[in-house]
């Protein structure tokens, strides 16, 4: 197979061990820039070209899409799934994934457990969304954000407000959700491909004053055993966004598991190094047996 890996640089972990495990299987794998590529959207034979001339023909592709590039990005995978491509993650449900608030009222809708979270547009009702939540301590969490960048812990309920009337009055979208006060800064994420947790690792924050866990943040990982309510919750949530690739973090609460984010691009480094599990190697089996299926480019394809 000729698979395209639409990244912004070969050189990044994820990446360079997409094409590895791609190349160790027997097929080519290419590194495409997201943003050097652009599109004839025309009748009939749509198309895409890549720095001066017209794409080659691709069996499957890995959309790698920073949270930055998210709408050319989805653009892209968009016009690859007009022209018959097999996407392993669909536009659809990469743009549903990055809205943090979309994503969550979707898992919301399934029963799928969740920290309390609250969405306003007025500052009138700061107090009352801040009562909704459960008070403070509070999370406030920037609706784009990623790697732990928009995430803020508010302690008290004057700080808080001061700090919701400041993004409101900018116009940033944001959410506040209850501090889940007994995770102590840690969070699970596993690793799903295919509708299968391929890898689990616990994530705990690099000291007692740091709530978020994340890797960019010092965060440090260790291969951890989820439990079997642990591991549907995971599967579901990313079969509800429609996403055959996920990462899907989990805090352990006092009333059982709960769901803070899906990731339709989440990295490999972290994951790898902590499990020694070859995750990207799952990645291509399994787009090889999507492949290998009749009207496999089909799998990419979710409905609106």
């Amino acid at each position: 197979m000729r698979i395209a890996i639409l990244s912004r640089s070969s050189s990044l972990y994820s990446t360079r061990r997409l094409v590895e495990a791609a190349e160790a299987r027997g097929h080519q794998a290419d590194t495409i820039d997201t943003m050097r590529c652009y599109m004839n959207i025309t009748s009939l034979r749509p198309s895409i070209h890549y720095k001066g001339n017209e794409l080659g023909h691709y069996d499957a592709v890995i959309p790698r899409i920073g949270a930055s590039v998210t709408f050319y990005g989805a653009a892209v995978v968009r016009q690859l799934e007009m022209m018959s491509v097999y996407c392993l993650n669909g536009s659809i449900a990469i743009t549903r994934a990055r809205d943090k608030l979309r994503s969550l009222q979707m898992l919301s809708k399934k029963g799928i457990g969740l920290p309390i979270t609250g969405f306003a547009h007025s500052l009138d009702e700061i107090q009352d969304l801040i009562k909704m939540v459960g008070g403070t301590p509070l999370v406030i969490k920037f609706l784009e954000g990623t790697q732990g960048i928009g995430v803020i812990l508010v302690e008290t309920s004057k700080a808080a407000r001061s700090v919701l009337e400041a993004f409101l009055g900018l116009k940033v979208n944001i959410m506040v959700q209850e501090y889940i006060k007994e995770a102590n800064g840690k969070d699970i994420r596993c690793f799903v491909v295919g509708g299968k947790v391929v890898a689990s690792m616990q994530r705990q924050a690099k000291s007692p004053e740091e709530f978020r866990s994340n890797l960019h943040r010092g965060g440090i990982a260790m291969p951890i055993e989820i439990t079997a309510e642990e591991r549907n919750m995971a599967i579901r949530s990313a079969q509800i966004l429609g996403l055959n690739l996920a990462g899907i973090d989990i805090v352990r609460s006092d009333r059982g598991p709960l769901i803070m984010e899906v990731n339709a691009s989440p990295g490999l480094e972290g994951i790898e190094k902590s499990t020694q599990v070859d995750v990207a190697s799952e990645i291509i089996k399994f787009i090889e047996s999507g492949m290998s299926e009749e009207g496999g480019s089909e799998q990419s394809k979710v409905k609106g």
